[in-house]
C-alpha cells in the first residue's frame, strides 16, 4: 500500500534514507482526470506494489500549493514529477496507463540506483549554470509602445468568428477582455469593441454558461464554447463577474447585467461557506449533473462536491468584484457580503509580520505569497474606493510594506514567495511571475494615490520596469501586464468627495462617481474629521458644518472641476477623462 505525504523533511529524509527517488503527485480537487489517475492508474495493484517498493511518493494540491505546482506542473493536471532525494526534478509527465507508469516507474528507478551519483553531479551543473546574476539584470525601457504591442497581439490572436483566444481549448481570459475594453475607452477601436462583445454573447450562449444556477465551467473544448470541463472555480467566476459588469456599464445591454446577478448567485448559492461566510475554492466536475436542465433534477441528484478550502488570492477578487457589483447595479448587499469576506481573510489570515497566508482550512497555511499580498492589497483598496472609508489604508500599507520587505527582487519585481533557506529543489529557486507582479504594480500605484505616497508608485514603475525587455513572448496573456504599465501613463480620474462618508449627500455623490464606465479611476471620500493630513496633501477645502458635500474631479496634478450635483458628475468625470 502506498503512504502518500505532503511536501516536507519528512518525505525527502525517507528518499535517502532508502536510497530512492521520489514520485510527486500534483493533483487538483476539481480535476476529473486526476481523480481518474487516483481511482484507475495509482490504485491498480501492479503500480501501488512499484511505487510502495521503489519510490517515496508525495502529494500536493496545485490550489494549495501554487509554489510547487509553478515548479514542477507539466502544463496541465495531473502531473506526475519523478525526483531526486532533494526534489531535483528528473523527468515528469501527465496522465500515463496503468502499462506506461509501469514502465517508466521501472526504467527510473533502476537508473537511479545506478546512477544517482552521476545524477546528483550533473543536478550541481545545471543549479550553478542556471543561477540568476546577483543582482539581476534591470529590464527595458517603459513606454507606450508595450501597450500597443499588446493591443495588438490580443486582435491577432482572437478568434475572429467566435471570439476569445484559442482553437481546441478556449478560456474566457478576463485579463485580455478588460484590456480591451480600456484600449477601446481611450482609442475608440471599434475592433476591440467587437471583440469584447462577440467574446462575452459567445460566453453566455455557450455551453460553457450554467444558465441553471449561474457561473461558468472553467474551459470549454471547442471553439464555439461548447463541450466544456463541468468544473467550476472562483477565481475564474469572479473575473468573469467583474468583466461583465464593465460591459453592462458600456453597452447598457440587460443580458450582461443577468449574467452578472448570476454568477453572484453561482458564488452565494453554491460556494459560500455557511460557518466562514468566505468562498470555498471551486465545484467538482460532474457532467451527469450538468446536463440537467431543471433545478429540481438536479436537487434530486445532488450538487457536486466543493472544495471547502478558503484561498485569499481567490476570495480578494470576488471581494473586489462584489464591490463593484454593489456599486454598478445599485445593490448594496454585495458591498455587505464583500466586506464580510474581506473582514474574515484579515481576521484568520493575515500575520502582521509575514503577511497573508495562502489558505484556511480550520487553520491557516503557507504564509508570504505573492499572489495573495498582490490580491489582498487590491481589495483593500476597493474596499476604501466603494465604502468611503479610509480606515483600510492602514492594512494596506501594512501588506505592501511587508511585500516589498520580504518579496522585492535585487533589480526590481517582486519573487513568488519569500526567501526559505530550508527550501529544497525547485523551491529553492524564486520566480518572477509576470502576471502577479502585474496585479501587485497595479495595486501599488492605486494605493500610492489613495494614500498620497510616491514611494509606493516608484516601486510599482521599477517592477514593472523588470519585465520591459522580455515580455512580448508571453502573448495576450500580458494583457494585465500592458494595463499596469498603462496606468503609469495615462492617470487615472480621480473623483475626491469631501464630507462625512455616512452623509446621504456624500453617498450620492460616491454612487454617481462610480456609475459611468470609466477606464480607470480612483474614488476616495476625504472626511474632515478624520482625514485631515490626507486633505491637507491632497490641497482641496473642508466643507464647512451645514455646506453640500462636493465632489473634485481631476487628473494628474491640475485640478479640473468640482460640482455638488450629483447628476453633474457623468459629465465632468467623462470630459476631464478626454482632456477637455
Amino acid at each position: 500500500m502506498v503512504t502518500w505525504l505532503e511536501w516536507g523533511d519528512e518525505a525527502f529524509a525517507a528518499a535517502r534514507a532508502r536510497n530512492v527517488p521520489v514520485l510527486l503527485f500534483v493533483r487538483a480537487h476539481w480535476c476529473r482526470w486526476c481523480r481518474e489517475l487516483e481511482h484507475a492508474v495509482l490504485a491498480d495493484p501492479r503500480v501501488e506494489r512499484l511505487l510502495a517498493e521503489r519510490f517515496v511518493c508525495i502529494v500536493a494540491d496545485k490550489d494549495r500549493r501554487p509554489d510547487i505546482d509553478a515548479r514542477y506542473s507539466k502544463g496541465g493536471w495531473p502531473t506526475l514529477a519523478w525526483l531526486d532525494d532533494s526534489g531535483e526534478m528528473l523527468a515528469s509527465d501527465t496522465y500515463l496507463e496503468v502499462p506506461d507508469l509501469v514502465r517508466r516507474a521501472e526504467v527510473l528507478s533502476d537508473y537511479y540506483a545506478r546512477h544517482r551519483e552521476t545524477l546528483r553531479a550533473r543536478i550541481a551543473d545545471f543549479e550553478r549554470e542556471s543561477a540568476p546574476p546577483e543582482p539581476l539584470a534591470r529590464g527595458g525601457e517603459l513606454s507606450l509602445a508595450i501597450v500597443d504591442h499588446v493591443a495588438r497581439a490580443v486582435l491577432e490572436t482572437a478568434d475572429p468568428a467566435q471570439g476569445g483566444w484559442g482553437r481546441d481549448h478556449k478560456f474566457p481570459h478576463p485579463e485580455a477582455l478588460d484590456f480591451a475594453l480600456l484600449r477601446w475607452s481611450q482609442t475608440g477601436d471599434a475592433e476591440m469593441l467587437q471583440l469584447v462583445v462577440k467574446t462575452l454573447r459567445g460566453m453566455q450562449e455557450g455551453q460553457i454558461h450554467d444558465r441553471i444556477e449561474g457561473g461558468f465551467y472553467r474551459y470549454a473544448t471547442r471553439a464555439d464554447w461548447s463541450a466544456p470541463h463541468h468544473e467550476k472555480v472562483l477565481d475564474a467566476n469572479a473575473q468573469a463577474l467583474h468583466v461583465y459588469l464593465e460591459a453592462w456599464q458600456v453597452l447598457g445591454d440587460e443580458s450582461f447585467a443577468r449574467t452578472a446577478r448570476g454568477i453572484i448567485a453561482f458564488l452565494e448559492g453554491t460556494l459560500l461557506d455557511p460557518e466562514t461566510r468566505a468562498f470555498r475554492g471551486s465545484q467538482d466536475a460532474d457532467p451527469a449533473y450538468a446536463n440537467l436542465r431543471t433545478i429540481e433534477e438536479r436537487r434530486t441528484r445532488g450538487a457536486p462536491a466543493c472544495d471547502a478550502t478558503i484561498y485569499a488570492n481567490q476570495n480578494a477578487i470576488a471581494v473586489s468584484a462584489l464591490f463593484k457589483a454593489a456599486s454598478v447595479l445599485g445593490e448594496p448587499r454585495h458591498a455587505e457580503r464583500a466586506r464580510g469576506v474581506l473582514d474574515f481573510l484579515l481576521a484568520e489570515l493575515y500575520d502582521p509580520a509575514r503577511g497573508m497566508y495562502h489558505y484556511w482550512d480550520g487553520g491557516y497555511h503557507l504564509p508570504g505569497l505573492l499572489g495573495d499580498q498582490a490580491y489582498v492589497l487590491r481589495a483593500l483598496c476597493d474596499a476604501v474606493q466603494h465604502s468611503g472609508r479610509n480606515a483600510d489604508l492602514a492594512a494596506a500599507r501594512r501588506i505592501a510594506d511587508a511585500a516589498i520587505e520580504q518579496l522585492l527582487a535585487p533589480g526590481g519585481g517582486f519573487y513568488d514567495t519569500a526567501y526559505d533557506p530550508s527550501a529544497r529543489g525547485g523551491l529553492k529557486r524564486r520566480d518572477r511571475s509576470i502576471l502577479e507582479n502585474s496585479v501587485m504594480a497595479e495595486s501599488l500605484l492605486r494605493l500610492s494615490a489613495l494614500t498620497r505616497d510616491p514611494d509606493y508608485a516608484d516601486t510599482a514603475r521599477e517592477a514593472l520596469a523588470s519585465f520591459a525587455a522580455d515580455y512580448k513572448r508571453h502573448g495576450h496573456f500580458t494583457a494585465g501586464y500592458a494595463r499596469a504599465v498603462d496606468l503609469l501613463f495615462h492617470e487615472p480620474i480621480r473623483v475626491t468627495v469631501v464630507g462625512a462618508p455616512d452623509a446621504p449627500d456624500v453617498r450620492e455623490l460616491v454612487r454617481a462617481a462610480w456609475k459611468p464606465y470609466v477606464a480607470s479611476r480612483i474614488v476616495q471620500v476625504l472626511d474632515p474629521a478624520r482625514d485631515a493630513e490626507l486633505l491637507q496633501r491632497s490641497n482641496l477645502p473642508a466643507s464647512r458644518p451645514g455646506e453640500k458635500a462636493r465632489a473634485y474631479v481631476e487628473r494628474g496634478r491640475e485640478s479640473y472641476a468640482e460640482t455638488a450635483e450629483p447628476a453633474r458628475l457623468a459629465a465632468l468625470m467623462t470630459r476631464v477623462e478626454r482632456g477637455g
